[in-house]
């Protein structure tokens, strides 16, 4: 068989040789890679058992910096767009909620964002936020509680009261801040949503008609601003998802999923268990190199650039496995590096590669509307801290360009080679199809450490890629489709936080 042929130029050999190999016994006795493997495992359980401790040991805000400034904006901007999607036609108030979320649950796990922040800041514009949440939600007892303990704290805290009080419980506001409604509201709030909100209840309450006029006026010009940006992703969205039904009609039609792209054929021509050794080898390096960046970062100094490069430089933990599997793996085989992983496409594969892309793509949406939509039924959501990234948001176009770098280019090509074109390929080995890409997702998914909603999307997109790297024979596919998922992604982030 071709495959086989692999092994040897002759014909004859390959079947003999291979069956020989299968077949020998292990030797006895601890040998030194027995103990060298034995030692890497312990390495890559310690370290998977520190990220576990730090994944879940404290809060999630803690690894972020200025949660205050970053929740402020994205709640902000979280609410604008749900103002703007209020006064759009009843079709697009139909999409926007089934794609996305109802206002209200935005309001809620705003609310529960805020109230988790509460906890760990200190920032007095954290309780002035919450408040504004508590008195947009109607949850006035909270908002009575909040301002009379603020007026038996220092200063900002007294003057947030009486602003407060004001505007949702109907007191009196005397003094500076009765005067000059609108310079309070400067002082106390930065300009956005939070400002804009307050100053309506408050302009209302003291029939202030220009301030309630300026402000009204604001608001709707930047949820206009913002719902004209997220009408792009949407469109895209709903484009994606119409392509994603045609193709699986397709799929069921025909009776079959994808068209080859190159000529890799699975299960690959390594043994399982050579497999599986390499990839704990490797494992326990890029464990090292990750530990080591981390302490570099975390003792070096807080520049944007230092920053970005860091985290683009943690691809390199992926580069000690793919060097074992190349020398030990790929090499012994007698194939190249381009050949094993079906990174150079057949002519009629060119052709192909844009059509199994556009399925991956469509199908992931599909996919992950589907998981977003029952997550939300039974109340699950995905943390701010998951998606947020503040070199995208903050950063300059320099800073930006190489975050999308890392993201959509160097991300997608060393986890597509190391979790489909390694992992999934030897659990190929020892399992089947189905379980092979099964495992394979499953370790992917836990790799990002999001939590149910990430894990699930993470895990579908898993399995479509092994799926695609099985039936296509390349990698190009899923390294495709990984890069349009997290540019898509990125953009978003621009599109919706970014000044």
């Amino acid at each position: 068989m071709m495959r086989e042929g692999l092994y040897s130029p002759m014909d004859s050999v390959p079947v003999t040789v291979e069956r020989q190999d299968i077949g020998a016994p292990e030797p006895t006795g601890r040998s030194p890679v027995a103990l060298v493997t034995i030692l890497a495992a312990l390495v890559l359980l310690a370290f998977i058992a520190m990220m576990v401790w730090l994944q879940y040991s404290g809060s999630r805000v803690e690894g972020v910096e200025e949660p205050e400034r970053a929740l402020a904006l994205i709640v902000g901007r979280t609410m604008d767009i749900d103002d703007g999607v209020e006064r759009a036609p009843a079709w697009e108030r139909f999409v926007y909620r089934v794609l996305s979320t109802d206002p209200k649950d935005d309001l809620d796990e705003a609310l529960r964002w805020y109230e988790e922040l509460a906890r760990e800041s200190f920032d007095p514009s954290v309780d002035l936020h919450l408040a504004i949440l508590e008195g947009e939600a109607h949850r006035l007892d909270g908002v009575r509680r909040r301002t009379e303990e603020w007026e038996r704290r220092p200063d900002p805290l007294p003057a947030f009261a009486r602003l407060v009080g004001a505007a949702y419980l109907g007191e009196d506001i005397e003094g500076e801040a009765g005067a000059d409604a609108d310079a309070a509201l400067a002082d106390a709030l930065e300009a956005g949503w939070f400002r804009d909100r307050l100053a309506i209840r408050l302009a209302t309450r003291l029939g202030h008609q220009e301030l309630l006029a300026a402000a009204t006026a604001t608001q709707a010009d930047r949820s206009n601003r913002l719902l004209a940006r997220m009408r792009a992703t949407v469109a895209i969205e709903v484009v994606l998802i119409a392509i994603g039904l045609v193709l699986l009609a397709r799929v069921v039609w025909r009776r079959r999923a994808f068209d080859r792209v190159s000529v890799v054929v699975l299960p690959p021509p390594w043994r399982g268990r050579t497999g599986v050794r390499v990839l704990i080898w490797g494992g326990a390096l890029g464990a090292i190199t990750l530990t080591v960046l981390y302490l570099a970062s975390s003792l070096g100094p807080d520049r944007p650039y230092s920053r970005v490069l860091i985290g683009a430089a943690t691809n390199l933990s992926f580069v000690p496995l793919i060097v074992l599997a190349h020398r030990l793996l790929i090499r012994p085989s007698g194939l190249r590096l381009s050949e094993s992983f079906g990174l150079v496409p057949t002519p009629d594969g060119r052709r192909r590669l844009v059509l199994v892309v556009l399925t991956l793509l469509a199908l992931g949406q599909v996919g992950e509307g589907i998981i977003d939509l029952a997550g939300r039924w039974v109340g699950f959501s995905a943390h701010w801290t998951e998606w947020f990234d503040r070199d995208l948001v903050w950063g300059s176009r320099a800073v930006v360009g190489m975050t999308i770098f890392d993201t959509a280019v160097l991300t997608p090509v060393f986890e597509e080679t190391v979790f489909r074109g390694l992992l999934f390929a030897t659990l190929r080995r020892r399992f089947g199809v189905g379980n092979a890409a099964v495992l394979s997702a499953a370790i992917f998914a836990v790799a990002h450490g999001y939590g149910v909603l990430g894990f699930g999307a993470v895990f579908w997109s898993g399995l479509l890629w092994a799926w695609a790297y099985e039936r296509t024979g390349s990698l190009l596919p899923s390294m495709a489709a990984h890069a349009a998922d997290n540019l898509m992604a990125s953009l978003s982030v621009i599109l919706v936080l970014r000044a």
